[in-house]
């Protein structure tokens, strides 16, 4: 498949390389000595970034909740509405996040606020898979035991299927929290809000060393919350 790939590819390999060798001896050293000058007005956009990616998270998990049980087979009790569901979460995943930024941008213009809302859309159909996929896997035996001792839809709800699924979902939320943050740090190219927004600046600037500075910033931020999240994660299952 790979020989197949790129043979079928119409690339003059002799002029790429040259291109990529006289690029990385102009532009990697420059990526390597960052522009410390520039380290305030990258923290402050990262921070922006980090706080678009929160927001649109948080508003993913709560909106994918009742699109989840809507989806769950064994909630709705046929086929039907649980369809419906699925279609509708598949039909949001559709949608890249680069798309949905450039849609919101038109909406409502070029601030963090396009950003909040394409992460949070593009966020919703992941989620509301997942966790329609935690519910679809609970136990039904504690459900039945419920009602065959008088239990009502309310206190089977609180107190046979929320304490089975709630774990789960936080864990999935803080992960796709972490899949935003990397999302987030690109939507600002289009004008979502950002350190996007000082990616694309830096490039049609040719200002590497900036860039630079946006990079590190960028894989210290991600480590950390990488590593933040995963010990999270580990508790809460």
């Amino acid at each position: 498949m790979y020989i197949w790939t790129f043979l079928s590819i119409d690339i003059e390999w002799g002029r790429a390389i040259n291109r990529a060798a006289n690029n990385f001896q102009r532009v990697i050293p420059k990526l390597f000595s960052p522009d410390w000058s520039a380290v305030g007005d990258v923290s402050m956009s990262m921070l922006e970034t980090v706080f678009i990616a929160f927001a649109g998270s948080l508003m993913a998990a709560v909106i994918a909740v009742p699109l989840s049980f809507l989806a769950a087979r064994n909630m709705m009790g046929g086929v039907v509405l649980s369809t419906v569901g699925k279609w509708i979460l598949s039909a949001i995943r559709a949608f890249p996040d680069i798309i949905l930024a450039i849609l919101f941008v038109v909406a409502v213009g070029p601030n963090a606020f396009a950003g909040v809302l394409a992460i949070a859309i593009g966020s919703t159909g992941m989620l509301g898979k997942m966790f329609s996929e935690i519910i679809e896997s609970i136990d039904m035996n504690i459900i039945e035991a419920m009602e065959a001792s008088g239990a009502n839809k309310i206190q089977i709800l609180f107190y046979g299927v929320i304490p089975q699924i709630t774990p789960e979902f936080l864990s999935y939320a803080i992960y796709r929290f972490e899949v935003d943050i990397r999302a987030s740090s690109i939507l600002g190219i289009v004008g979502a809000g950002g350190i996007g927004t000082m990616i694309i600046f830096a490039s049609n600037n040719r200002n590497w060393s900036e860039m630079g500075t946006i990079l590190l910033a960028i894989i210290i931020v991600v480590t950390i919350i990488d590593f933040a999240s995963s010990r999270i994660r580990r508790k809460i299952i």
